[in-house]
């Protein structure tokens, strides 16, 4: 199930959702590193993460998929915003240094095959950074945010399926220790609850996000899809029958 763009914008203009991307995109950034001169680009919601790109990298796009809609971004300038088919991205082979993918993967009912759509596009040595719920994170087991929706992976799922597609994991990082309610105690705890969060470990975290290099060579080639043919079978007009 995809999550509905105006859904993810009232979200990320409450108080939570504003701590939320504050804390995501403080890792996201972390794993990143310097992207100047590299292009970028932003798959599923990725836009409220991507901000800090737009003055570094070549190049920054954003791809939404067509089922959860679109939004124009940034708000000053043209946008930079394409709502496509993931699953075949308008991107010529190798087009891409760097994805950040958010409120992506947990959605697409097919992770294989966007996994090889992302390994066409990733240019050589390129990097993939995923933002996906833990798999029992309090946050995934609430759907009162957009990361309690969609299929939530553990850390050993989400790195078998990146070494399947010929991407090596080169950092993991952890985010999310706050609990997800627009409480104001909770909000004004921030602080408290990321770092007695990480004192107790990455079990309890509500988001994982992890950054992958692509190897030289696929380990799994695309799937073709095949031509349908539909037979259409012959009809004449009849009259009706009188009883």
């Amino acid at each position: 199930m995809s999550e509905d763009v105006v859904r993810l914008i009232d979200y990320y203009k409450s108080p939570l959702g504003r701590i939320s991307r504050a804390l995501v995109r403080e890792q996201i950034m972390g794993l990143a590193g310097d992207v100047r001169g590299q292009r970028v680009m932003g798959l599923g919601f990725a836009t409220p993460y991507l901000r800090f790109t737009l003055d570094r990298a070549e190049r920054v796009l954003a791809f939404m998929p067509a089922r959860q809609g679109a939004s124009s971004w940034p708000r000053e300038g043209p946008s930079r915003t394409v709502l496509c088919d993931p699953m075949e991205m308008p991107l010529t082979d190798a087009a891409i240094d760097l994805t950040i993918a958010v409120h992506a993967l947990e959605h697409i009912a097919d992770a294989e095959e966007l996994m090889r759509e992302l390994w066409r596009v990733t240019a050589p040595n390129g990097r993939l950074i995923i933002v996906v719920p833990r798999r029992r994170g309090i946050w995934a087991q609430r759907d009162n945010t957009p990361f309690g929706t969609g299929n939530p992976y553990s850390a050993g799922q989400l790195e078998r399926l990146l070494r399947d597609h010929s991407f090596v994991p080169e950092g993991w990082r952890d985010g999310l220790f706050l609990p997800p309610f627009q409480s104001s105690l909770v909000l004004k705890s921030t602080r408290f609850f990321e770092g007695a969060g990480r004192l107790l470990g990455p079990a309890m975290s509500g988001v994982i996000c992890v950054v992958a290099r692509k190897e030289a060579f696929p380990a799994v080639p695309r799937r073709k899809r095949e031509e349908r043919f539909v037979r259409v079978p012959g009809l004449s007009a009849a009259t009706a029958r009188s009883s």
